[in-house]
Parts: C-alpha cells; sequence; structure tokens
C-alpha cells in the first residue's frame, strides 16, 4: 500500500499491517545521516506538512485558530486600557521629584484624607523647609467666556506664575518663564484658541472671561499644546493665581482647605521627612481660635505626583485634576483579561493534544520507519508556532477593528500604538513563544515517547485517558463560572443602586443652576418659575454639601451642612419625622433655626432632638433644633449617610434650584423655564439637568464595568465552548466505529447521547464545584466597595450552575447528536 506524509512512500509484503513487521523500501526523508539532507529543506518540510494538516482539518484549524485569537483580542484590549492608566502623568520630566501636598483629618469618629490645602500651605512651607524648591497652587473654576452674543462654558485654572517651568506642558507660542506674569494675561490650550479664534496664532488677543459679577478681558500670552489625556492636571486656560490674590479672593486661614498645592522637592529629599517637617510648621503658625476642634488632628503628608491618578483614597481630588482611579478595577479587568487567555490558551492545547492523539499511527509510522524524537518535536512545535503565528495576526486585525467600541466604553482615546511600546512587545513574544510551545511541546513529548504498537493500536484509548485534557477543561470552566457569577451580581448590585428608594423623588425634578451672584431677588425668580404651566414646585439650596462640625454638650460632631428655603423638604418630597419645617412664620428661623437629620440623632446616639442646640464656635452662635427629617440619599449608594444639618442661614447664598416638573411634555414647560432664565439672567448659560439621570450618572463606572464583566463572561463561555466542541468531536471521531456497535445491538440515539456527553457534563460538574468558593469570595471582595449592597443569593449560584451545565450539554450533544444518527454500516467501515 502507499501511505502520503512526511516521507515518499513505504510498502509491506502482504498481510495485515501488524501481523508482521513490515518490510518499508525507503529512508525516512528526515534522517539526518541521509546524503542529500539540508537543515532549509528540512525546515521547508515541516512547514510544508504543518499548513497540509492545518488545510487537511479546516474546521478544527478554524476553532484553533479563531479561539485563540479571540482571547487575545480581549488580552490586548486589556492591555491598552492598563497600558494608558499605568501611563498616567509620565511624561512630566521632572516628576519623580514633584509631589501633592496631603492632609489627614482624624477624629474620634473617622479619618479623612484630602488633598486640598489652602493659600498659605505651599509658600510657608516653601520659606521654612530647605528641601522643598518650589511650590504651586492650583485651584480650578467653571466659568463662562463671551464670545460675541455667545456664551460659552469653559474651565480656568488658576495657577502661579511658574506653573510652566515646573511642569511639562509644552508651549507652541509664548514664554514658560513670563507667561504667567501678568495679571491680566491668559494661556489658552491649543484646543480652546481653535474653539474661541479658530486659529492657534492668538497671542495678543483679547478673550471676555466672566469672573464674578462682571467680564473681564484678559490677552493672549500664550498657546499650550493640547493636554495629553493621561495628565492628571486637565484644563482649558490658565490665569496667573496672582489674579485672586490681588482681588482678595484667597483665604490665609490654616485650617482653610479648598485648592492643590505641588512642591518640586530637591532630589536627595526623603519626602516622608518632609512631611514630618511641615506638620512642626503646621503646629507653630496655627493659633488658638484657628485650630482644630477637640478631639481633631490635622498632618500633613506628601504624595508622590505619580501615584495620584491610581490612589483612590483620597477625597478632594478637584481643582482641575482629573478624577482618580481605583486600581482595583484595573487589576479586575487584567484578571479578567487572563481568565480569558488562560481559557483561550487551554483550548488551543486541548485540541493541539487531541489532533496529535488522532494522528497516533501516524507518529508510530515514523518511528519503525526511524524518524527520531527530536525530529517529531520539532514537527508538532511547526505546526503549534503556525497556528499560533496566524492567531496573533488575527488578533492584531480583530484589535484594530473593535479598538473605537472599546475606547468609547472605557471613555478613553486608546491608541493601537501602545502595543508597540518595547515592553509590550517583549510580553507578547514571550506570550507566543510560550502559547507555541505549551500547545506543541506536550503532545509531542508524550506521543513521541509511547512505543510504536502504542501509538499504532491504541490511540482511541490516549484520548480518552488524557488527563491533563480534562484538567484544563475542569480549569478553564472553572474561570468562566466565576465570570458568569460575577456578572449576575454586578447586574443585580447595579439595578439596586439604579431602583432603591432615595428618600427623596427625583422623578420629573430638574436641577438649574447659574443664580450665584444674581441681582433680582431669588424669591421673585421662584415666583415666576412657579407660575409657569407645567411647574409644580420650585425650592432652593446652596449648591454643595459642605462638611463642618459643632459641639454639642461639649462633644464635637461632624455632618455635611447645606443652605435650603422652607420649601426644599416638599419639592423633594422628603418626610418629617419629627418637630416642624422651617416656615416664614417663624421670623428667628434663618438665625436660630435649624433642621437635621435621622444620621444626625444615630451619631449622637438620641432618640429626640427637638428643642435641643448645637454650638458652632466657628461662628460663635447656637442653634436651635425645630426638626428631624428622614435619610435621605445626598450622596452615592457608595457611600453611607452622614448626619446632616439643613439651615437658612442668610449667608449661604442659595445659587441652584430645584423645580418639580409635572409630567407631560417636558420640552415645552422647559422653553418657558429657559425664557424666565434669559430674562433674569443673561450673562450665563441655561445649565439644567434632570436630577433622576444625575443619580444615574453616579454609577456610569458600575455600568461601564457591567457591560465589560458581561462580554468578558459571555466570551469566556463562547471560547470555552467551542473547545468543548472541538474535543467532543475528536471523542466522538475515535469512538465512531463503538458508536456503531452500540447501534447495531440495540442502543437508542438518546442513550450514546448520554454517553458521549456524561464525562464532559462531569468535567462542568466539578468545575461549578471549584467555582463557587472561589466566586463568593472574590464578589464578597467587590461589594465592599458600597455602603449599601445586595445579599447573595442562593439561586444566583443555581442559575449559573444551570447555565453551565445546559450550555456545555447542548455544544457537546450537538456533536453527539450527529454521530449516534449516523448510519451504523458507515460507522462499522470508519477507520
Amino acid at each position: 500500500m502507499r501511505i502520503r506524509g512526511p516521507f515518499k512512500y513505504l510498502s509491506s509484503k502482504g498481510g495485515r499491517l501488524g501481523d508482521s513487521l513490515p518490510t518499508f523500501t525507503t529512508l525516512p526523508l528526515y534522517n539526518p545521516n541521509f546524503p542529500s539532507f539540508n537543515l532549509n529543506t528540512m525546515w521547508t518540510n515541516y512547514l510544508k506538512i504543518a499548513w497540509r494538516n492545518l488545510l487537511r482539518s479546516k474546521v478544527f484549524s478554524l476553532i484553533n485558530i479563531g479561539g485563540l485569537a479571540l482571547g487575545l483580542t480581549c488580552c490586548m484590549l486589556i492591555l491598552l486600557y492598563i497600558t494608558d492608566e499605568a501611563s498616567f502623568d509620565r511624561f512630566q520630566k521632572q516628576g519623580a521629584d514633584l509631589y501633592r501636598i496631603k492632609v489627614t483629618v482624624t477624629s474620634e469618629q473617622d479619618t479623612m484624607k484630602m488633598a486640598s490645602t489652602n493659600a498659605i500651605h505651599g509658600p510657608t512651607f516653601k520659606i521654612e523647609i530647605p528641601e522643598i524648591k518650589e511650590s504651586i497652587r492650583t485651584q480650578s473654576q467653571n466659568t463662562v467666556f463671551r464670545k460675541g452674543d455667545e456664551l460659552l462654558s469653559s474651565q480656568v485654572l488658576f495657577a502661579d506664575p511658574d506653573f510652566f517651568k515646573i511642569f511639562s506642558f509644552p508651549l507652541l507660542s509664548g514664554d514658560a518663564e513670563t507667561v504667567l506674569s501678568d495679571i491680566g494675561s491668559i494661556v489658552l490650550t491649543e484646543d480652546m484658541a481653535k474653539s474661541y479664534f479658530g486659529i492657534t496664532d492668538v497671542v495678543g488677543k483679547v478673550i471676555e472671561i466672566k469672573l464674578g459679577e462682571d467680564f473681564e478681558a484678559f490677552t493672549v500670552s500664550g498657546v499650550v499644546k493640547s493636554i495629553p489625556q493621561n495628565s492628571s492636571i486637565q484644563f482649558d486656560s490658565m490665569i496667573s493665581f496672582l489674579f485672586q490674590e490681588e482681588k482678595g479672593w484667597t483665604d490665609s486661614a490654616w485650617m482653610g482647605f479648598y485648592m492643590n498645592t505641588f512642591i518640586l522637592l530637591d532630589p536627595r529629599a526623603n519626602y516622608q521627612a518632609v512631611g514630618d517637617k511641615m506638620d512642626r510648621v503646621f503646629a507653630a503658625h496655627i493659633k488658638e481660635g484657628d485650630s482644630p476642634g477637640d478631639g481633631q488632628k490635622v498632618s500633613f503628608s506628601l504624595q508622590p505626583f505619580w501615584d495620584i491618578h491610581l490612589d483612590a483614597d483620597i477625597s478632594g481630588d478637584r481643582n482641575g485634576l482629573a478624577h482618580s482611579s481605583n486600581p482595583v478595577y484595573s487589576y479586575i479587568l487584567a484578571a479578567i483579561g487572563f481568565f480569558i487567555l488562560a481559557i483561550a490558551c487551554i483550548n488551543f492545547i486541548n485540541l493541539a493534544v487531541a489532533r496529535s492523539l488522532k494522528r497516533a499511527k501516524e507518529v508510530g509510522i515514523r518511528k519503525v520507519v526511524g524518524g527520531k524524537r527530536k525530529q517529531l518535536i520539532f514537527q508538532f512545535l511547526t505546526e503549534s508556532f503556525l497556528l499560533t503565528f496566524l492567531a496573533f495576526v488575527l488578533a492584531f486585525l480583530l484589535t484594530r477593528l473593535v479598538l473605537p467600541t472599546f475606547s468609547d466604553l472605557v471613555i478613553k482615546q486608546l491608541a493601537i500604538s501602545y502595543l508597540l511600546d518595547g515592553q509590550t512587545i517583549f510580553l507578547f513574544v514571550a506570550l507566543f513563544v510560550l502559547t507555541g510551545l505549551i500547545a506543541g511541546f506536550y503532545p509531542a513529548l508524550v506521543l513521541s515517547g509511547f512505543s510504536p504498537s502504542s501509538s499504532l493500536y491504541q490511540r482511541g484509548k490516549l484520548l480518552q485517558q488524557n488527563y491533563l485534557t480534562r484538567g484544563l477543561v475542569v480549569f478553564q470552566f472553572t474561570l468562566s463560572i466565576c465570570l458568569v457569577v460575577g456578572t449576575i451580581v454586578i447586574f443585580s448590585q447595579f439595578n439596586y443602586l439604579t431602583t432603591i428608594d432615595l428618600g427623596y423623588s427625583d422623578e420629573n425634578l430638574v436641577k438649574l443652576n447659574g443664580f450665584r451672584g444674581v441681582k433680582t431677588d431669588l424669591n421673585i425668580i421662584k415666583e415666576e418659575f412657579e407660575a409657569l404651566p407645567g411647574v409644580a414646585a420650585v425650592s432652593a439650596y446652596n449648591g454643595n454639601y459642605n462638611g463642618t462640625g459643632a459641639k454639642v454638650d461639649e462633644r464635637s460632631v461632624s455632618f455635611g451642612y447645606i443652605g435650603v428655603d422652607d420649601k426644599f423638604l416638599s419639592t423633594l418630597e422628603i418626610p418629617l419625622v419629627e418637630g416642624r419645617n422651617f416656615s416664614q412664620e417663624f421670623a428667628s428661623d434663618p438665625t436660630e433655626s435649624i433642621l437635621v437629620n435621622e444620621a444626625f440623632l444615630r451619631e449622637l446616639g438620641w432618640t429626640e432632638a427637638v428643642g435641643k442646640e448645637l454650638n458652632f464656635e466657628w461662628k460663635n452662635k447656637k442653634m436651635t433644633i425645630v426638626g428631624v427629617i428622614k435619610d435621605y440619599h445626598f450622596a452615592s449608594l457608595k457611600e453611607k449617610i452622614e448626619p446632616l444639618v439643613l439651615t437658612q442661614d442668610p449667608s449661604y447664598g442659595l445659587q441652584t434650584l430645584f423645580l418639580k416638573l409635572q409630567p407631560g411634555n417636558h420640552t415645552e414647560t422647559l422653553k418657558s423655564i429657559e425664557a424666565v432664565f434669559r430674562k433674569h439672567v443673561p450673562l450665563m448659560p441655561f445649565d439644567y439637568s434632570f436630577e433622576e439621570l444625575n443619580n444615574l450618572k453616579r454609577y456610569e463606572r458600575e455600568a461601564r464595568w457591567k457591560q465589560m464583566i458581561t462580554a468578558g463572561a459571555a466570551l469566556s463561555i463562547f471560547i470555552s465552548c467551542i473547545g468543548l466542541f472541538g474535543l467532543a468531536a475528536f471523542n466522538t471521531e475515535t469512538r465512531t466505529k463503538e458508536i456503531g456497535v452500540r447501534k447495531v445491538i440495540g442502543a437508542s440515539v438518546f442513550g450514546i447521547v448520554t454517553l458521549l456527553s456524561m464525562d464532559f457534563v462531569k468535567m462542568v460538574l466539578i468545575a461549578i464545584t471549584i467555582a463557587f468558593p472561589i466566586s463568593y469570595y472574590g464578589v464578597q471582595i467587590w461589594l465592599k466597595e458600597f455602603a449599601y449592597q445586595i445579599e447573595l443569593q442562593w439561586w444566583f449560584f443555581a442559575l449559573t450552575a444551570v447555565l453551565g451545565i445546559g450550555v456545555a450539554m447542548l455544544t457537546v450533544g450537538i456533536e453527539a447528536l450527529r454521530a449516534a444518527r449516523m448510519n451504523p454500516v458507515k460507522s462499522l467501515k470508519s477507520e
């Protein structure tokens, strides 16, 4: 007979193969002792055979390459995200010596870490601590630019004159030494210059900005190149901090905290020791009347500039700084990427092993005709590396294709060029080599070690007893099931966050900003809004939940503090649980009365509060509690409801309105509201938002992670299933004759399907048993981020088990059913 393969041909003299050792008439083509042996010819031949094997099994080659490519694509996308996160601020040339001043306030109740300072801190520290070479203060303000009759909202960053000498933001025009030396000058970003003037050559041009009640003219002194997206410091324009000092807007109190202060240290300095010196300077300058409250301690330290972006432990990330990113999500995303890539690699290895065991007869014949073990290993490795190379190429193309969608999902501008970084290239080369070696080396090593008789006659048994393949199937389904449990928990938590009773009604509630410094009496504006058709109620508050403290019976207590009008509770539908609301019938309410929430009572251990007094030492005044409101979630559900005090203090300017709209045509109502707004606030943009959407925005990150982990879980299940399908097909093929015999002796289709499926179902059951405790522990850690969270339900895990077994049964059952329905005559003829 003639057999085509990695040698020219062989022949045997009669009889069945195996009755006696056949006589072969040629030497193996790859024998290194053969006179015409050539290294290039050998490797060329390896590649040809690898390519032929790939084409001969098109379906399984597609499964193998496609599964690995999907896993690699997911890995590349996640690597792009993590690379961007890790690259934040690395372009700053002096970044290694740059620090931000950090303040820790410790009280009996809690510890608060913030990055806010006051205007006096940085300059004083620079004078009294020799290690500090420079200090830069920054404070951001949202404002309005006037362009003809058009008003543009934008962000201005006030910064000390030496800002551009310390920070590496290249100027397209202007001198870094002098661009901020004049208080009447302004520096624009490249994007802002194009937006306002249409060009970037704008030095010397004048721009009008609303600072305070009136517009002021500033002369453009420089244009800075577009701010990189991976910069913690973000701004559209910049004005010298000297402007604030000239206007008297700065606060010289040592206990004030409202801006960022950066310092440049001597490279030889120990930044932790500098933090201790700042504490000593603070203690020396603090005045008795300006000192922290009883039981409170204020301490200073330095935060390395390159750590800012991934330090989620600090509140007060504002004043021109991009929001910090919780590194735990990068870890989660990296784990998802690893899981999916591991699942894809396991598929690749399993299918490679299964295919190689199917080729056991070929291996046996090669060994009989003199093929050496290392030649077999090289052959399998060549095939493995060819498949791996094709998967990497396909993955790179898929990454480019889906990158825009992924960038929108993670709200970043990711570029494929990130993958061309030296370290990233090394990582993928290592991954390529590792995947190719594992997928090719194991089957080659195992099969090349079998005796020819085992290879020729026991390949079906070898496949069924391959414990590595079984173990890897269990491992990959364990990872997939962990991801599915995580997806169900994230979905449930997100649904809980967005449907829980907030303690007030945000339905049809519009928040309208821009009334700061308005000359018209706010009560008149409110009355005009209330008279509009479609407006049910109107109320005002100061626009922010500030933190402060007071004394109750010589005990210090901290709380949130907001200014409201007498219709705030009714408009937001916040119920009273004790006492009364503010009322115009009580003329002393603005100066003597306050409301507190239930959390305030719990903090002090009270059962009732009406009639009790708070001593506000910072304004030398005592105020009486006249009512207790029900707790409502004025912050994110990630935060526990804190003690809250409501006041009508006239010094708290009410600059934000809440308008309760009647159900119906909101479009027409908003047009009427805008007309009233334009009438009284002509120099501010009409800035409104629906509170219901504002609450949803608090959980934008959770919404994005819900989408990402859902996609990850679906992808992991899909990759696992196509691998399972491939293994089931190979298993069925090796047992084709057994299936034919069983059908001849009366086995039913159902019985055969069950026989072929049970091994795989058992592996999935083992994976479920392993995955449940791991996933339970993992989701418990994630849920700790939320002050208000769901309880883990038994059905989360039951649904996952049903889904895992169902998908596995469906995947394997399709191939098993096809085999079970095959004509037994064909089955018995197969070999």
